[in-house]
């Protein structure tokens, strides 16, 4: 769910941001109580039965137990039944067909990913021409060369069910491993491409899940992670256990493949290898799930050239008490980014013969700001520091000494680096709530920076703005929180706004740009994005005060921004929409049961939202170290005290609410949301609507942009309908941001 799908986009620097939600954070739009759609809703019925759960004493009825069973026909029956409700109460709204067009053509703008350079001098990079449903991958053969289609994703499935995502060029660019998906699945295969040639390989690699690709130096092979083959008729819902280490001989059947590392004694963790730039160390990290720390360990592969993929591996950390994180070899010095004694993050180097912490060289200390990735670049050592949720880029000496910062554009979000040690050329992407995603390439040596990339987008900034504000919690801590709104907005209580929030997994919300914010906000809209803690604005301090027995202050944190929107003359709660997605999804689920008059709607998009019952399925076990088991009686307590499904109360007027899944993810198995949209929809104790949308052939991570246009304009117009919006701005009025609300 909250950790990143591992697969590499070239030797890009660490980031905590987990690619997987990047393209999933769809904005939310807000609604209030004016849901005049609603007043003859007929909910389809859902059985409920007598189960019930103990837990150290304590009887939990769970009446939708059975909608766990992804074959039973009644399940499907009646999620049929509830996509033709969410169909025909969508298709009534007066906005809806405006949000659609106009997030079109938002969205139709070239898009391009941030460059890889090999050795040889190939480039490689992804192409989007505006709504193609994927990007398309290109090479170079040089600098200057024209690019030319490596792989076109959309030629592989009519509907875009077959999704790249991801790959890795070997070191010299002469063969490209990519992972493909059904439906975006976590699920992969690996394929190999010969690029001279364009030629698929026979290679196929299977049950990869959460896996990065690292090539050996000779381009023979590449290290990779899988599982054991799930069974054929449970592949969503079945638990991932025992992931192992390989490597893959490229012309070999993968039955032939290399065992490298694995722990039966510790089936949750998560095993990943990466072999260093110059080929002569394979460094694996093992970590428990989604914990922010790891342990270490590293093998010498000898001649680059001829690599000993079998050497053997000894430990270099193993306390499990902190990130070691590996950055790049220089000699005898590994560079690590680590939180040992640093909760913000420092840089220092060990001397591989004697790597032990009391003999660390601190490169760059531990400051006021969240070190979030580090590279090697041209000699020189590459740092992204983030300060209060937004982007810096430090270039130090390899000796500690700092060199410069580098100009970025405004207060935004450095979205990838990439950066090798020898190249003196670094490429990264930046982007901001009002600044579509640009890339920029920098030469080490000069400090000269030009756009590599500019995208063209027809949408007028300038009458817009955004504002860092802080407010207090319930317990008195200071929130950080971005607001974007028009510059002559007027403070009247009024406005339709929009509550973003996360809160978990060290997470930090950057400043990014999506389509749908430009729409929102020529409807007279205001977004707003608190860091709540549980996330890592500030560090592991701040994770650690929003995550197991502290997951409370999250919902607080929530509901305070909230709060000060309404204080400050934003909105109103009846004005005041919330939006989450995964782990988001369980905050929107929590805030919705705790405090249902305080918002006007909610989208709860593939949220966890039974906290007694996600371990059991797919890999939710992973997530322990941020939740804690119900099989804990100490962690039962708080997770049965938050738990949205649980806390479901019967007679309660619950806010205009709209929930999505699909059948095909396999990281929040979609039983989460049916069994909380039955829940609700039995508990309603007025009109407001309660609706659940579920799809196909797309997953927790991916989905085509055709769908995903349909699917945030179908989001954005519930939320506008029920708070009032009941048509859209006159076309004159649309570069002034004029709002259309009642």
């Amino acid at each position: 769910m909250c950790y990143a799908n591992q697969t590499q986009v070239g030797r890009t620097m660490r980031t905590r941001f987990p690619l997987a939600l990047l393209p999933l954070l769809l904005l939310s739009a807000c609604s209030g109580s004016h849901a005049k759609l609603a007043t003859s809703i007929r909910y389809p019925l859902a059985h409920r039965d007598n189960k019930v759960d103990v837990y150290f004493g304590t009887r939990v009825p769970a009446p939708y137990q059975w909608m766990e069973d992804m074959k039973s026909p009644a399940l499907h029956r009646w999620v049929d039944a509830e996509n033709q409700l969410t169909d025909t109460y969508l298709d009534k709204i007066p906005v809806r067909a405006w949000v659609k067009r106009h997030l079109t053509e938002m969205s139709n703008y070239a898009k391009e990913t941030t460059p890889i350079e090999v050795v040889g001098r190939r480039i490689f990079f992804r192409r989007n021409s505006g709504l193609q449903n994927q990007s398309v991958l290109y090479v170079q053969d040089s600098p200057s060369a024209t690019p030319r289609v490596l792989i076109d994703p959309n030629s592989l499935s009519p509907n875009g069910a077959v999704a790249l995502v991801g790959y890795q060029p070997s070191p010299d660019g002469r063969y490209v491993a990519y992972a493909l998906s059904q439906g975006g699945s976590d699920w992969e295969t690996l394929r190999v491409l010969d690029v001279a040639t364009d030629r698929t390989l026979p290679d196929e690699v299977r049950w990869v899940k959460f896996s990065n690709i690292s090539w050996t130096n000779d381009d023979a092979g590449f290290f990779y992670s899988r599982y054991p083959q799930p069974p054929k008729n449970n592949r969503i819902n079945d638990q991932v256990v025992d992931q192992a280490l390989y490597f893959h001989r490229i012309g070999a059947p993968q039955r032939e493949d290399k065992l490298i590392y694995r722990r039966p004694d510790l089936p949750r963790w998560i095993i990943e290898g990466e072999v260093s730039e110059n080929g002569r160390y394979l460094f694996v990290t093992l970590v428990n799930g989604t914990s922010t720390h790891n342990e270490l360990y590293v093998a010498n592969l000898g001649n680059p050239l001829h690599p000993n993929v079998l050497a053997h591996l000894r430990p270099l950390y193993t306390k499990n008490d902190a990130e070691y994180a590996f950055i790049g070899v220089v000699g005898q010095s590994v560079y690590l980014q680590t939180t040992l004694d640093a909760p913000r993050g420092k840089i220092v180097a060990a001397d591989l013969r004697d790597p032990m912490a009391a003999q660390w060289r601190t490169v760059v200390p531990q400051g006021k700001g969240v070190i979030q990735a580090a590279a090697l670049a041209g000699g020189e050592m590459l740092v992204d520091v983030e300060k209060v949720a937004t982007s810096r880029l430090r270039l130090y000496g390899l000796n500690g000494r700092k060199r410069h910062d580098l100009d970025l554009p405004t207060l935004g979000t450095v979205t990838s680096v990439s950066a090798r040690m020898d190249s003196h050329v670094i490429y990264y992407g930046f982007t901001s709530f009002l600044y579509p995603k640009r890339i920029y390439r920098v030469d080490v040596e000069s400090g000269a920076t030009k756009t590599f990339f500019k995208p063209k987008i027809h949408f007028d900034a300038s009458t817009y703005q955004v504002k860092q504000v802080f407010f207090r919690s319930k317990d008195g801590t200071l929130v950080p929180m971005f607001i974007v709104a028009s510059r002559d907005v007027k403070l009247n209580g009024h406005n339709p706004t929009i509550l973003y929030g996360y809160g978990g997994f060290d997470i930090t919300i950057t400043p990014y740009f999506d389509p749908m914010l430009p729409v929102w906000l020529r409807l007279g809209g205001v977004y707003a994005v608190p860091n709540l803690r549980g996330g890592g604005v500030y560090g592991q301090k701040w994770h650690r005060a929003g995550m197991l027995g502290n997951k409370q202050n999250v919902f607080n944190d929530f509901a305070w921004a909230a709060k000060y929107l309404i204080a400050r003359g934003y909105t109103s709660s009846k004005q005041l929409g919330i939006q989450g997605y995964s782990n988001g999804g369980l905050l929107t689920g929590a805030s919705i049961t705790e405090r249902p008059q305080l918002f006007g709607a909610a989208y709860i998009g593939h949220g966890v939202l039974d906290m007694l019952r996600y371990q059991d399925f797919s890999g939710g076990a992973l997530w322990a170290p941020e939740y804690g088991l119900s099989s804990n009686p100490l962690a039962f307590k708080w997770l049965y005290a938050y738990s949205p499904l649980q806390n479901v109360k019967p007679g309660t007027c619950y806010p205009p609410t709209l929930i999505t899944t699909s059948w095909d993810d396999d990281r929040v198995v979609p039983m989460h949301e049916f069994k909380f949209a039955a829940a609700l929809q039995h508990a309603q104790a007025c009109a407001n609507p309660i609706l659940l949308r579920t799809t196909g052939a797309t997953s927790h991570v991916y989905m085509p942009l055709d769908k995903q246009i349909a699917q945030t304009a179908d989001v954005w117009s519930f939320e506008a309908y029920n708070l009032g919006i009941r048509k859209a701005p006159a076309s004159n009025n649309e570069a002034a941001g004029k709002s259309a609300h009642d």
